[in-house]
């Protein structure tokens, strides 16, 4: 049974201020030469090799034991939900001038938004006309001046794929260049692999080095311009061993070490110039990006480790050396950290969580507390988070689906259905807001699951279903926190569960309109995969007093076929709501709908489709 080292908590009294951690003066000891890098990783090799070994003994004799048993017993107008105002984030469609960009299936589209007509412009495939899309996913995009940024990983190539493309003031799309880098798989059900500050390009890739490898240097990072016939002998390598960081902790290198690497391409004038800065931990992650610092939770994949060995780097953007401290636990998502105005980093964790790999944030359970730490603290990795700065937390009765965000002074956090089917469970029916400074907790018991939290001016909106209806709860966030007013949607559940699929338009703090996704019936959450939202419900927020505006919706008999190439699953989703310069949009597959509120209710005024013009067989 796991050991909830975390939850030595339970036996500490906790003050209302939380306890530092001494600052030490010491840093992360880089590599001194790539012999002193080359020797340290043939040392592991031959460690894994050993425990592979034994481990090979150990399950033989199980077996034979078992047998014996068995015969007896941006800086323009954002239209991205972002966790950081000035962090974008990789997303299916950005705002250039007057033109929508669109990510979807495999194509890049604009869309004009004349005063007259909202017509489609320009389409392009996005990926180069040399390479082959096949076992290829093209997920996110990022747009820096007049360059666009198409983020996928291509399985075949096995690496991040960056492809650039340039857009003109009449939103045409030309083509420019292709770049590899060598990376692993980045795919998280929550988060996102990317992230813009100016013309800053910041990618977080693990690198997992296994004994098998041939040559260590196969696992740094490297990228490769892209061009027909391209090898992997043209990898360049993007980070000296002056650029790798050991912390000084222990920790299990038998299963595998990982490079958890930052880094940071520039855009401008044209250019693609990578530096890499990599870290050495645990397999497991959790990777955050505030302002100006990526932060790494590192935790071992084994199924006996108790999370004692977890390890939190902090990597600065500015290029300074990283620092790592010896962490409990593990946070869920990267919504479960906020590096705060007051110079802490503070953090939800769970005693039995893994990182956010894949859909590992959907199954994290066990026991919660926040850890509260000064930025300051972060040193070489030798010194451990004392037991002081974590504070116990209410555990909701329903482990999976976990859903968390700091919203203001408050962290809040419940369960809810997440990707499996709405059911209603008396267990899901709560939801927790903790006053991250004082510590003071709150319950606020709803009618409904929780899965989406987001903020909705000084307030907060809770989201979830009871089974045949979707739920939008608001909370006042005072001194004791309470519900304020709720909007049910009978028949209806959320058509998309990212947390770039809401958005919230503010006219003044206490007032303004948001827009999500919708599927009507109520279907499984997993469904988005795999079909377009039926509509964007728009509602009203007036002093977090809640009023549905209405509806627009989308029309899937017209709905053309694209002859999907690449990407034919919407990992990210297919649909969104739009705010622009006062019009209101709802993208919804291959069209856009423009609405517009007249005495508080929505209004269709036009429709476009940008869908491909594609012959058919």
């Amino acid at each position: 049974m796991k050991t909830l080292l975390l939850l030595t908590l339970a036996l500490l009294s906790f003050s209302t201020t939380t306890l530092a951690i001494t600052p030490r003066a010491k840093k992360m000891k880089a590599f001194r030469s790539e012999r002193e890098l080359e020797r340290y990783f043939h040392k592991i090799a031959e460690r894994q090799k050993r425990a592979r070994k034994l481990k090979v003994a150990e399950t033989a004799g199980a077996m034979t034991e078992t047998v014996n048993v068995t015969s007896s017993s941006q800086r323009e107008e954002s239209i991205t939900n972002t966790q950081h105002q000035g962090v974008d984030e990789g997303g299916i469609v950005k705002l250039h001038g007057k033109h929508l960009v669109i990510l979807r299936r495999g194509r890049l589209f604009t869309v004009e938004l004349g005063a007259v007509e909202v017509k489609p412009v320009s389409l392009i495939d996005a990926f180069g006309p040399d390479l082959d899309p096949k076992e290829s996913w093209y997920d996110e995009m990022l747009i820096s001046g007049d360059t666009i940024v198409v983020i996928g990983y291509s399985y075949q190539r096995e690496g991040t794929e960056v492809g650039l493309f340039s857009i003109n003031d009449q939103g045409q799309l030309t083509y420019r260049s292709t770049y590899h880098l060598r990376s692993n798989d980045y795919y998280s059900s929550r988060n996102y692999a990317s992230r813009l500050i100016g013309s800053k390009l910041i990618f977080y890739s693990p690198l997992y080095f296994y004994a098998g490898d041939k040559e260590p240097s196969q696992s740094f990072p490297a990228v490769r311009k892209w061009h027909k016939g391209a090898t992997a002998n043209e990898f360049r390598r993007i980070s000296s061993a002056t650029h790798f960081y050991l912390p000084q902790a222990d920790f299990d290198v038998d299963d595998g070490v990982t490079l958890h690497t930052e880094t940071i391409c520039e855009l401008a004038n044209g250019r693609f110039d990578c530096n890499a800065t990599s870290v050495i931990g645990p397999a497991g992650n959790v990777f955050y990006v505030s302002p100006d610092s990526v932060y790494v939770w590192a935790s071992s994949w084994s199924e006996t480790d108790d999370r004692t060995d977890s390890l939190l780097f902090r990597m600065p953007l500015d290029g300074s050396g990283p620092g790592a401290l010896k962490v409990s636990g593990s946070p869920v998502d990267q919504f479960s950290f906020l590096q705060s105005e007051d110079n802490y980093l503070n953090v939800l964790v769970r005693s039995e969580s893994k990182g956010d790999g894949m859909w590992a944030a959907e199954v994290a359970e066990g026991d919660v507390a926040l850890m509260r730490i000064p930025l300051a603290s972060f040193s070489n990795g030798s010194q451990m988070v004392p037991g002081g700065s974590y504070r116990s937390l209410p555990k909701p009765e329903g482990d999976y689906y976990f859903q968390n965000r700091f919203v203001g002074d408050y962290l809040i956090y419940g369960t809810g259905s997440g990707w499996e089917n709405s059911e209603r469970s008396p267990e899901h029916n709560t939801v927790f807001v903790i006053n991250w400074l004082s510590g003071n907790v709150h319950r606020l018991d709803l009618n409904h699951g929780v899965d989406r939290i987001d903020q909705m001016g000084n307030g907060a909106i809770v989201i979830g279903t009871d089974g045949g209806a979707l739920h939008f709860t608001s909370v006042r966030l005072n001194a004791v926190p309470e519900v304020v007013s709720r909007y049910i949607y009978e028949g209806a559940s959320q058509g998309e569960l990212r947390s770039q699929g809401f958005f919230y338009k503010p006219d003044t703090d206490n007032a303004g309109t948001l827009g999500l996704p919708i599927n009507r019936p109520a279907l499984p959450g997993y469904t988005h995969l795999f079909q377009s939202s039926a509509a964007i419900v728009f509602l009203r927020n007036e002093g977090l007093k809640l009023r549905r505006l209405g509806d627009l919706i989308a029309q899937p008999e017209k709905a053309a076929d694209d002859q999907c190439r690449a990407s034919c699953v919407d990992w990210y989703g297919n649909a969104r709501p739009l705010f622009i310069r006062g019009r209101v949009f709802a993208l919804l597959g291959y069209e856009l709908v423009e609405g517009k509120f007249e005495v508080d209710q929505m209004v269709e005024l036009g429709r476009t489709s940008f869908a491909p013009q594609v012959t058919q067989p």
